[in-house]
């Protein structure tokens, strides 16, 4: 059951990023989808996390960024528990190090640029520039590089969240 939660948030990952871009809020909607939880308020939040960061690229991989805030979404600490005396934030930090860790060991990093280096085969672009962009596009950018980034981190995301629920 499980393992097949965690197939349909990789497979909604690559589907909504192939289809829409941005990897932030494709991530946030596979993760959302299939656990069936639904909150408008985090996807829309996350429109900016794209490309490393407002396409900067320099930034965190915004499929990382979406799992990490869904994590923190299932188990952080509410703003009624800002003191944090249960340490809820401790044990958020520890489960997103292990998402952190899953980057870092597929890509080597959890850059975006460096991340874009692994997929493209050494090439990453400032996707801001209307040719890079394009180049970037002609390469399988929203074909088959950046949907299986967001597959994987949707996959790994859920597979850490349903691992962590009681």
């Amino acid at each position: 059951m499980q393992e097949d939660i965690a197939k349909m948030a990789y497979n909604l990952g690559v589907k909504y990023e192939s289809e829409y871009g941005g990897c932030c809020q494709s991530t946030i909607a596979a993760i959302q989808d299939a656990l069936g939880i639904r909150n408008d308020d985090v996807f829309k939040s996350c429109t900016g996390f794209g490309g490393g960061i407002g396409l900067v690229n320099k930034g965190p991989c915004g499929a990382l960024v979406a799992g990490a805030l869904m994590i923190g979404y299932i188990f952080g600490r509410t703003r009624e528990e800002f003191a944090d005396t249960q340490g809820k934030r401790f044990a958020v930090y520890h489960l997103v190090e292990q998402l952190y860790n899953k980057f870092v060991e597929e890509y080597g990093s959890a850059y975006c640029c460096d991340i874009q280096s692994k997929v493209f085969g050494g090439v990453s672009r400032d996707l801001r520039n209307k040719e890079r962009f394009q180049e970037f596009l002609a390469d399988g950018g929203h074909k088959d590089k950046c949907p299986i980034v967001v597959g994987k981190a949707a996959q790994w995301a859920v597979e850490i969240i349903l691992a962590n629920t009681q």
